[in-house]
């Protein structure tokens, strides 16, 4: 008996929420749609948009950005990879002088390490670790390059389909009595889970 009247009280309050929270969905919704909407009527939802932004920034590195109108983040995108071509660049030419060093040194020439009197400012073995630190430094700039090159296609591609996603606040619940055809005789309480897209 206590259970009939618990779910009858639940039930009750259910349906009183409806009834309360009930109002002319026709007109009211529809302003609240074009209110609240972030897509603009200049701005309706294109499915190449992303694919547009991954291409522009594939072309040219913080084209995408620009497309999105994040203008601030071109600049970011160029930084970013003129950094990593610099210390490409940089690594490479120290490289390539401690290689020619080495080689020189190999052929009992005097390379640009060694003094007039010939003294060596850097061994051998120093020249061998030059070496192989810079190219280390060299092929982790070219990697990092890539990398930036690669995640600014994704970040612009990820921005286009986020710019196109409605965020108003047109969200609600609306709770509903929905009886049974098949247990009439005792009341089933239960919870369901529609998703509207308007």
């Amino acid at each position: 008996m206590f259970q009939k009247n618990v779910i009858l009280a639940i039930s009750f309050l259910l349906c009183s929420f409806y009834s309360f929270g009930q109002k002319d969905s026709t007109a009211v919704e529809k302003k609240e749609v074009i209110k609240t909407s972030r897509l603009t009527p200049n701005r309706i939802y294109n499915p190449l948009s992303p694919s547009k932004a991954a291409f522009y920034s594939a072309i040219f590195p913080g084209g995408g950005q620009i497309y999105n109108k994040k203008y601030w983040k071109a600049p970011i995108v160029w930084a970013a990879l003129g950094t990593s071509t610099y210390f490409y660049l940089d690594n490479n030419s120290e490289y390539k002088r401690y290689r020619r060093a080495f080689k020189q040194r190999k052929a009992g020439l005097q390379d640009e390490f060694t003094l007039d009197d010939g003294t060596e400012i850097i061994s051998i073995d120093g020249l061998e670790s030059a070496q192989k630190t810079l190219r280390g430094n060299r092929d982790l700039s070219i990697l990092s390059t890539v990398l930036i090159y690669v995640l600014q296609i994704v970040e612009a591609s990820v921005n286009a389909h986020l710019l196109q996603f409605d965020a108003s606040d047109n969200l609600s619940v609306n709770p509903t009595m929905v009886n049974n055809p098949f247990r009439l005789e005792a009341p089933t309480v239960g919870f369901s889970l529609k998703y509207n897209l308007k």
